[in-house]
């Protein structure tokens, strides 16, 4: 549904992005991950035909076409990083205003307000709104195209409760209904609740692609188990290392590091050579901390070039 061949984008003597390649399929839901000016807002800017490439191709829809044409971008539904509005309108007149120019039914106003939660604001200024308010705004005008494409950029910066309630609602229908989604968060929790796919970008370049069952599987092998015991057991340490290699004494603790499968085995062993269990612990990991595993592992290979996002 989106696919990107060797996409680069330079701005004068700045790389912004550069050899892009990845595809999007029907249906899938692709999270953009990165520092900022690593590319994110470039890449979406790219998927929206809003940036031409220096070189490269991006294609969209079904049959694809390139996003420089623009029967392509019908396909497409685009939320910006900043949104912003006339101010002397209200939020219906923007939200009709829009929905006439991408052509949608007239009951599709409504709809959009009902779903964003903004419906009882619809007849205030824009001028009145909260920051929050005309991001929701912005969500509804993204919602209102039938588009089987949705690029969100940084969709829930702003967002109070009610609005990210709203926001989870509106991407979790559009998934039901099979739309494919590319985002861009720095809420790693709106990453790990909403994609199937996780694309880390570091100076412009891929650094890493893992699907939801790989991610899951780098996160498990970063669990922590932590053990205090009653008493110090003469040669458990010893013991343990047998099963795993990586255990380790920390501030009177025994930090059993790793999956959650080895975790038996460990308390199996300290069992049997008469450690006695007061207190346990278990630490999952989570994609922040693998996240920053990334970026400081990528970050330190001293990738060349300057970008922006």
């Amino acid at each position: 549904m989106i696919r990107f061949e060797d996409f680069t984008k330079r701005y004068g003597d700045h790389t912004a992005v550069e050899a892009l390649s990845f595809r999007v399929e029907p249906g899938e839901a692709v999270a953009l991950l990165g520092p900022n000016g690593s590319g994110k807002t470039t890449t979406l800017k790219g998927a929206a035909g809003l940036v031409r490439p220096t070189s490269g191709r991006v294609f969209v829809g079904e049959p694809e076409q390139d996003v420089c044409r623009p029967a392509a971008r019908r396909a497409i539904s685009y939320l910006p990083q900043r949104v912003s509005f006339p101010e002397a309108l209200t939020g219906r007149e923007v939200v009709e205003f829009y929905r006439r120019l991408r052509g949608t039914d007239a009951s599709r106003s409504g709809e959009v307000l009902r779903l964003v939660s903004l419906n009882g604001a619809s007849s205030r200024p824009i001028s009145t709104y909260s920051g929050g308010m005309i991001q929701r705004l912005g969500l509804a005008v993204a919602a209102l195209p039938d588009a089987p494409v949705m690029l969100l950029d940084e969709p829930t910066a702003a967002l109070d409760p009610e609005g990210l309630c709203a926001f989870y609602g509106l991407v979790e229908r559009r998934r039901r209904e099979g739309r494919t989604l590319l985002f861009s968060s720095h809420q790693l929790g709106d990453v790990e609740r909403l994609a199937d796919r996780f694309l880390l970008l570091i100076e412009g370049r891929l650094a890493a692609s893992l699907s939801r069952v790989e991610l899951s599987e780098r996160l498990s092998s970063r669990g922590v188990m932590r053990l205090s015991l009653a008493a110090t057991v003469p040669g458990l340490l010893s013991a343990v290392r047998a099963v795993a290699p990586t255990v380790a004494w920390s501030g009177g603790e025994l930090v059993v590091p790793g999956p959650a499968a080895d975790r038996p085995r460990v308390l199996d062993v300290v069992r049997s050579a008469g450690g006695r269990i007061v207190n346990l612990v278990a630490e999952e990991a989570r994609l922040d901390s693998l996240y920053r595993e990334l970026v400081g592992r990528k970050e330190s290979r001293g990738l060349d070039g300057k970008t922006e996002d």
